[in-house]
């Protein structure tokens, strides 16, 4: 699916807040995919991946992709380009066009850099969109074929204070949703002064809509999924000072414990050769974590074990899944690019 030919040419990538902080570079896409390769670290990674995969761009020329969402029924993909306040479509045959603008706060009257929706998600047949430019949840009020630029705020407060921006979300087979907090949405991040809550959250939304606080000790928390068997709750710290993914123990829903340190890369932050902090990922039926991060996609075990690598050549930020998990789609600065699994 999303087979599309390509073409030459130099792309500048803009900068903004939501790359962390790093330093825009100017890629072609003959250099994207001449900078591609399969690192595999264990034997055990030969089972998720071939080291011979290749990268397919499946679209390129946005300000800043995030949030990809693979649509079944239709066989298309969905995701955000933040800085402009756009959801695109990619459907099957490679056509690109622009499914909602806004996705979220309009440009003109947003001070910030992360104006639109971050993640999206799709539960019980609606749209959920992590408005981070509206600092809200919100769901979409119109069939997911027949979009509509019409909102309906699922959760915007905690303790009657406004969230900072949700970033990241992900539904459990109950339909209550975990998401993360961070400042990126704000049009001065962390140092806003529209900014009312001391802490950037973990959080859980029941299903009876009761807003749970699960960790507030992560600073910039970013992407955040589950196990297959949701008794294992992943989140990613895009901090530079303590680059890492954390898991925790779910016994009920809302409720966490044993946090751990899954796996830390801050020391390949700081020696600044690798470009990329903890970002969006997400888990197969097999449990193997997929988790954007330094250079582009790791691979973990279970067990925290980085089992293979894959070198993207810019700066990614979300993954997704395609139904029978044979695809990879990513969302990778200014593009949209695709690597085949096993």
């Amino acid at each position: 699916m999303f087979a599309k030919s390509i073409s030459v040419f130099i792309v500048v990538l803009i900068l903004s807040s939501c790359k962390n902080g790093k330093e825009a570079i100017v890629v072609s896409n003959s250099e994207l995919t001449a900078k591609f390769s399969i690192e595999i670290l264990t034997d055990e990674g030969n089972l998720v991946i071939d080291k011979h995969s290749s990268i397919e761009i499946l679209a390129d020329g946005f300000t800043w992709t995030e949030g990809p969402l693979y649509i079944e029924n239709g066989d298309y993909l969905l995701f955000s380009d933040i800085p402009n306040s756009k959801v695109f479509k990619i459907d099957a045959q490679g056509k690109t066009s622009v499914y909602l603008h806004p996705s979220g706060n309009d440009v003109k009257n947003y001070t910030g850099k992360e104006a639109g929706s971050n993640a999206l998600m799709y539960y019980k047949d609606q749209l959920i969109l992590m408005q981070q430019g509206e600092r809200r949840i919100a769901k979409m009020k119109a069939p997911i074929d027949s979009p509509k630029e019409s909102y309906e705020m699922i959760v915007d407060t905690y303790e009657g204070k406004r969230l900072n921006s949700p970033n990241d979300g992900v539904f459990d087979a109950l339909g209550n949703l975990y998401f993360t907090d961070p400042p990126y949405g704000l049009p001065n991040g962390i140092n806003d002064v529209t900014k009312e809550l001391d802490f950037q959250g973990v959080y859980c939304l029941l299903t009876s809509g009761e807003l749970i606080l699960l960790d507030k000790e992560i600073k910039y928390p970013n992407g955040i999924t589950l196990s297959p068997d949701e008794k294992t709750l992943y989140v990613a710290a895009s901090d530079p000072e303590k680059a890492a993914w954390y898991s925790y123990k779910i016994a009920q829903p809302g409720t966490v414990s044993d946090k751990r340190l899954f796996y830390d890369v801050t020391a390949l932050d700081r020696d600044k050769k690798h470009k990329g902090l903890p970002d969006g990922m997400k888990t197969n039926h097999d449990g193997y974590l997929f988790a954007t991060g330094p250079d582009g996609v790791w691979v973990f075990n279970p067990n925290g074990v980085a089992i293979a690598r894959i070198h993207t050549g810019v700066l990614t930020a979300n993954c997704a899944l395609s139904t029978d998990e044979s695809q990879l789609f990513l969302t990778a600065d200014d593009y949209i690019l695709k690597v085949t699994l096993k």
